[in-house]
């Protein structure tokens, strides 16, 4: 049973391998209630990865993943039912099916997890949708949506349950800087209005600037976390040269020994 003291997701030393790949190894780390959370690194480097371990959709070789208190890998049955309705995940691409309109992408969820009527389903919906300013947009087809309406529809069909935590994977890729500007601001205002914890990850620096109260940073070579904290923090005094330079954009310079 998690307390109020407890974190609302604790990751203890999780390290992924396929066959004798090592993909992570030894990641640990804590998500306080309502945290921006940002998993940051350069490409191949393993955020995807560990996202999918924390929503439960692979399995590491060792290590554990709590949600709320129960650990999301070794639940099964109506615990794994349980912890599924804490969370709610974006996929990059925003996965909407696309032979159904947004209403129905969402009602989708209700479906599968609650004994709703179908009324009451299409007005949580609807709210859902208003929720991420998309009220007008309930009826339309995913192709009829720009890149940025089809990523905030996805969150909205994320948001379905009410869940603690969301998971966003790439929120701003792909999208022109007013838009990602405006998908930021929608992430502060649910975390701030709605208490919401988000786990994002991203390796667009202004977005994280924006966002975050707390940054990993993953690194391909050391296959581990290399820097934890606030963006800022990380940028203008962290210990490791690498890190400076990722939050400075400056070309990599790294010796042997970092």
């Amino acid at each position: 049973m998690k307390t109020d003291h407890e974190p609302i997701i604790q990751v203890d030393n999780l390290t992924v391998a396929y066959g004798d790949f090592v993909v992570l190894k030894d990641i640990s780390f804590k998500v306080r209630s309502g945290e921006v959370f940002i998993v940051l690194g350069g490409s191949g480097c393993g955020k995807s990865t560990l996202m999918k371990h924390m929503i439960g959709l692979e399995k590491p070789r060792t290590g554990r993943v709590l949600i709320d208190g129960t650990d999301i890998i070794t639940a099964e049955g109506p615990e794994k039912r349980e912890i599924l309705k804490k969370i709610g995940v974006m996929y990059q691409s925003g996965a909407l099916f696309g032979s159904m309109n947004l209403l129905e992408n969402i009602c989708l969820v209700f479906e599968e997890f609650t004994d709703l009527p179908p009324d009451a389903m299409k007005l949580i919906a609807q709210m859902k949708l208003k929720v991420v300013d998309l009220a007008g947009a309930a009826y339309k087809m995913p192709a009829e949506l720009s890149g940025g309406m089809k990523k905030r529809a996805a969150i909205a069909r994320a948001m379905a349950l009410d869940p603690k935590i969301l998971f966003l994977d790439e929120p701003s890729a792909g999208l022109d800087p007013i838009t990602s500007a405006q998908m930021d601001q929608l992430i502060l205002q649910l975390a701030r209005g709605l208490n919401i914890t988000f786990v994002i990850v991203t390796h667009e620096l202004p977005s994280i600037f924006t966002v975050a109260d707390v940054v990993i940073m993953l690194d391909k070579r050391a296959k581990t976390i290399v820097a934890t904290g606030r963006p800022d923090e990380l940028r203008d005094s962290s210990d490791n040269p690498w890190v400076r330079q990722f939050f400075n954009r400056q070309s990599e310079q790294r010796t042997a020994g970092n």
